[in-house]
C-alpha cells in the first residue's frame, strides 16, 4: 500500500475547495475546506457537533474549537480560518438553524456524522473528478503542512500543529521531495 501523499499543487487546492460548492453541495464542501484548513484527521472532524462550532447565542461560527483528539488523546485548540468559518456559515445557514448535538457532517440518518467511507468517496470523488491524483482524507491534513512549509512556517511549529512527537513523521507528512531539496541548493545564498 503506498502512502498518501499532499496536494501539492495550489491550484489543485482551489479547485477541490471550490468543486463542491459549485455544485450546491454545501456539507462536502465544508468537509474538504476543514480538512485542508483545520490539519485535523478525519475522524476528530467527523466527530464535531454543530455546538463545538457554532453560538447559538451569537449565531455565528466560533472563531476557534477545542477538542479532545481522538487518536492521541491530547487537547487541541484550533484557530478556524476565514474559509473554514465561511464554509461552516453557508452550512448552517441551509440548516437554519443548525440543532446544537447534531453532526456537523451529517448523513440522511438524523443527527448522525458521515461515516469514514462516505467521507472518503466525497474526497474522491472529487479529486477524480478534477484529475488532481489518488487523493484520500489524510492528503487533506497533509496538504495543510506542505502548504505552511512552503510558505515558511517552521517545521517545529508544523509538528506542534501536528501533535507528532517525532519529527520524522512529521518531515514525511511535508512529502517533502528531490525537487524540494534540489530548489535548496540551487537557490542558496549567503547573505
Amino acid at each position: 500500500m503506498s502512502a498518501t501523499e499532499p496536494i501539492r499543487n495550489r491550484q489543485s487546492v482551489l479547485a477541490m475547495e471550490s468543486y463542491y460548492l459549485a455544485r450546491g453541495e454545501l456539507r462536502n464542501h465544508a468537509l474538504v475546506v476543514m480538512g485542508v484548513y483545520t490539519a485535523l484527521r478525519i475522524s476528530d472532524l467527523l466527530r464535531l457537533r454543530w455546538d463545538d462550532v457554532y453560538d447559538f447565542e451569537q449565531r455565528r461560527v466560533l472563531e476557534s474549537i477545542c477538542l479532545s483528539e481522538s487518536k492521541t488523546g491530547k487537547t487541541k485548540n484550533v484557530a478556524l480560518h476565514k474559509k473554514v468559518r465561511g464554509a461552516l456559515s453557508l452550512l448552517a445557514a441551509r440548516k437554519t438553524p443548525p440543532l446544537a448535538g447534531a453532526a456537523v457532517f451529517a448523513s440522511r440518518r438524523a443527527g448522525r456524522a458521515i461515516s469514514r467511507v462516505q467521507a472518503y468517496r466525497i474526497v474522491r470523488a472529487a479529486s477524480d473528478a478534477l484529475r488532481i491524483g489518488r487523493v484520500s482524507c489524510h492528503s487533506l491534513r497533509k496538504t495543510f503542512g506542505y502548504h505552511a512549509w512552503k510558505s515558511g512556517v517552521s517545521p517545529a511549529v508544523i509538528m506542534e500543529i501536528y501533535n507528532h512527537s517525532d519529527f520524522d513523521v512529521t518531515r514525511r507528512y511535508l512529502g517533502v521531495t528531490r525537487d524540494d531539496t534540489d530548489a535548496v541548493y540551487l537557490d542558496f545564498k549567503i547573505k
